[in-house]
């Protein structure tokens, strides 16, 4: 008796397993879902139509103003802006592996038709095959030139120079026109304001002013003489009264 009565549990242990079992064909209901298109979600490939924008497309433009992770350094002018050129600038500034990587930079793209010496004298002008000589940086035309022009010229290029935005990067361009500016300003250009320290700082130009305003402080023989002169009235007259 009691084994009839095993058969049958464990025939109806396996047949309630069973009828549990989706078929395959017929989807039961899961019950309540929190978050049911999290779950059932549908996925669009990249450059396929999607029905949720009015474009149909899947693949969405940057949002307006937003700069890629990398590239928060301001860099937007326009092509054609003459006015901005002017006064674009940058606060990056170059130590001397910089500096010198710069050099090597102007000599790859830019030294073959402004020199290697910037004279604008680069072998392609040398050889005859240029009508126009290329910008001699060493030339007062040149030599005050805002660095804004500079950069606009490299990345969209100017009259017959084409431009170096796919060759150079951002950086690699500030850098490039920093190497042009130490060079001008060794040759009678601005001040040089790209290296590490920048221009002099305003607390060093008043020290250097005040230092100017004091002969006594150039004078160093005569300063010499003054602390000789006090040690002297100390000495006799325990004090520095004697001086007044």
């Amino acid at each position: 008796m009691n084994k009839i009565k095993s058969i049958v549990l464990a025939g109806l242990g396996i047949t309630i397993g069973l009828a549990s079992c989706d078929s395959g064909n017929i989807r039961r209901t899961p019950g309540h879902i929190y978050a049911p298109d999290m779950t059932y979600s549908r996925a669009y490939d990249a450059y396929t139509l999607n029905p949720n924008f009015a474009d149909s497309q899947t693949s969405r433009l940057p949002v307006a103003g937003t700069i890629a992770r990398g590239h928060m350094l301001p860099d937007h002018l326009k092509e054609g802006d003459t006015t901005a050129y002017k006064t674009f600038t940058t606060n990056m500034r170059f130590n001397a592996d910089e500096m010198k990587e710069g050099g090597r930079l102007f000599n790859i793209y830019c030294a073959i038709c402004h020199g290697p010496n910037l004279d604008g004298q680069g072998p392609l002008f040398a050889s005859g095959k240029f009508a126009s000589m290329p910008a001699n940086f060493k030339d007062a035309k040149y030599l005050h030139m805002p660095v804004g022009q500079m950069y606009a010229a490299a990345k969209y290029g100017k009259n017959m120079m084409g431009s170096y935005a796919s060759q150079l990067d951002m950086k690699q361009r500030w850098m490039v026109i920093a190497y042009i500016k130490k060079i001008q300003a060794d040759n009678g250009g601005d001040a040089f304001t790209f290296g590490e320290n920048g221009t002099t700082s305003p607390v060093a130009a008043k020290t250097d002013s005040v230092k100017a305003d004091m002969p006594m402080a150039a004078n160093v023989p005569m300063a010499a003489n003054t602390i000789k002169h006090k040690a002297k009235a100390r000495g006799k007259h325990g004090s520095l009264e004697a001086d007044k």
